[in-house]
């Protein structure tokens, strides 16, 4: 009987920027990458390939409870905090078997934390918590190895700061849907979120962590973790070395060799085949990567390809065997599954750096309310300027492009115009941003519309520039607040109508509006200056009462200066008729 063969399950080790991710796999690896990244920040992707024989070296309880691993090890996946990345996509659902959230236990849940709860929760991945940074709580102490027994010896006042923290992160965590409680409190794990808590700097309740992990694969990962025969992949990305292109990618599938032909995606889900010349292999918890004449999943690996293609983060790859159609379907279906399925038929452009952190971001921005009408990968160019610009017709409030760790063509930042651009490597503040320009576009062209039908206008009269008596009167104004436009019908302080707007006059320029604070010249026909205005202070926009009525209806809309002249307005007329506007 064959024996059939299991892979390595993908953990993802995700969570807020500095809460400690790397510094786990440091502690797990024995190595101090940490310390030599820029700013102390993960800048790329990277993966470990942890094999089962270190597993047990590195978790003494996996003997001593006499736990039979089947799987032969982890590939760990480490994901910049500053990007929504536990989204690396295959078909069907997420890359990663298993995700470690990794939350400091100081910190709790901070919004970024929530943006990778809330992709965990879309592509419905199976996650545990490790509680990170518990030797920065006050006067803890390490007094014994087994963890649960440490926190259990920890002074009085220790353990009642440590119980309030995790209790608060508990009760966060069902705000999202989850239950959650300390490991050694759960029985059931398909119930609730296992939280270790651990120090990735004394290497406090690592093995632990690891224990946890071995648990969950074998007890709930049996089935997904057969080995099939065809390879499938994604790409990561590709990267210079000298004069050299490698591919790194992630094999989640079946096996591949040096000899083989592979088939990429396009973002179209078009196949390029290519040839593959050197064939490499992360070696065991190693940056280092080993030739190879045959690889299988899961692992990461290094490719150089024979020919020239069009190659983009986040896009899967397959052996091909003669069968072209079928990887075509299977990838058209893919990347519509994964992106088109979110567009709709109106909204904003977006932009992101690979497949994977573009189907996050429309993830969010649906849940955010934020419709897209068209997505892509790679920097904003002259074609999403077209896009955007074509919104401007159809509703302003949909001409933004959105990038996501990308930046802007230099010929397509020529032509900006009256486009919104907003670009961002972290998620949760480009779509605030969004949300917050659409909101105030709202209510700018809401105003404008109420504007339209009706103008909110003060005017303080300039007596000593009385330029002309009579047919028609001009005279110096200056706009106390709103704005005023030629046709504009206004009356006095008593409430007498005065007469129309003629003209407006800046510096002996003909103007068709003056806004707060301006001093211009207006004319009115019919108007003898001394005789109807001669000891008045103001004028005002005339308003009907629908308009009145309107204006408090959407009053969000109107500044505290308009609502003060509103206010006088109706002041005015209910001197003649008491109920006006009520």
């Amino acid at each position: 009987m064959t024996q059939i063969k299991i892979r390595q399950p993908i953990v993802t080790v995700c969570g807020h920027v500095d809460h400690g991710k790397t510094s786990i796999l440091d502690a797990l690896r024995g190595s101090s990458v940490q310390a030599g990244e820029a700013g102390g920040i993960t800048q790329k992707i990277s993966f470990t390939l942890f094999p089962s024989e270190r597993l047990k070296k590195a978790c003494p309880l996996i003997e001593k409870q006499k736990i039979k691993l089947d799987i032969p090890g982890f590939l760990f996946i480490d994901t910049p905090g500053h990007a929504a990345f536990t989204n690396l996509r295959k078909r069907g659902g997420s890359l990663a078997d298993l995700a470690i959230l990794v939350i400091d236990v100081n910190e709790g849940i901070k919004p970024q934390t929530a943006e990778v709860i809330q992709i965990l929760k879309h592509n419905k991945t199976p996650f545990l918590i490790a509680l990170n940074k518990t030797d920065n709580i006050s006067g803890w102490r390490k007094k014994d190895d087994d963890l649960k027994r440490n926190i259990e010896l920890q002074s009085t006042q220790v353990k009642q700061n440590f119980d309030e923290k995790y209790l608060t992160l508990i009760g966060s965590l069902n705000s999202f849907g989850f239950d959650a409680d300390l490991y050694y409190n759960i029985s059931d794990f398909t119930k609730k979120i296992s939280l270790v808590p651990l120090s990735a700097k004394t290497k406090e309740g690592i093995p632990e962590l690891i224990l946890m992990l071995c648990g969950l694969s074998q007890k709930y990962l049996a089935d997904k973790l057969k080995l099939g025969k065809e390879a499938k992949g994604v790409i990561l990305e590709v990267k210079k070395e000298k004069t050299e292109n490698y591919v790194e990618a992630i094999l989640y599938d079946g096996e591949i060799t040096k000899k083989d032909e592979i088939a990429v995606a396009d973002f179209d889900g078009n196949p390029h085949m290519a040839k593959i010349r050197t064939l490499e292999e992360i070696e065991p918890l190693s940056f280092r990567f080993k030739p190879r004449d045959k690889i299988h999943a899961s692992t990461g690996l290094r490719m150089q390809l024979s020919e020239k293609i069009e190659i983009l983060p986040g896009m899967p790859f397959m052996i091909c065997k003669n069968n072209l159609d079928e990887i075509k379907n299977l990838f058209k279906k893919e990347i519509s599954e994964s992106v088109n399925s979110e567009l709709s038929k109106q909204g904003i452009i977006v932009k992101a750096d690979s497949l994977g952190s573009l189907e996050a971001l429309l993830v969010l921005l649906k849940q955010s309310g934020i419709p897209v009408l068209k997505a892509g990968i790679g920097n904003i160019n002259k074609a999403d300027m077209a896009s955007a610009k074509a919104n401007l017709k159809i509703n302003e409030i949909d001409a933004v492009i959105a990038g996501f760790n990308v930046s802007v063509d230099s010929e397509a930042s020529e032509i900006q115009g009256n486009l919104k651009i907003f670009t961002d490597d972290v998620v949760y503040k480009l779509i605030d941003e969004i949300a917050r320009f659409r909101e105030e576009k709202r209510k700018e062209i809401e105003k404008n519309r109420l504007m339209g039908l009706a103008k909110i206008c003060k005017l303080v009269i300039l007596h000593q520039y009385v330029f002309r008596n009579t047919k028609p009167a001009i005279f110096g104004v200056r706009v106390e607040a709103g704005k005023i436009v030629s046709g504009l019908k206004i009356i006095d302080e008593t409430g007498e109508d005065v007469g129309r707007v003629k003209n407006i006059q800046l510096e002996k320029n003909s103007v068709s509006e003056a806004t707060d604070g301006m001093e211009v010249a207006i004319s009115l026909p019919g108007v003898n200056f001394q005789h109807a205005l001669g000891d008045r202070k103001f004028l005002y926009s005339e308003i009907s009462e629908n308009q009145f009525k309107n204006f408090k209806k959407n009053k969000d809309l109107l500044n505290l200066n308009e609502l003060k002249i509103l206010q006088e307005i109706a002041e005015i007329k209910r001197r003649k008729k008491e109920e006006w506007g009520k």
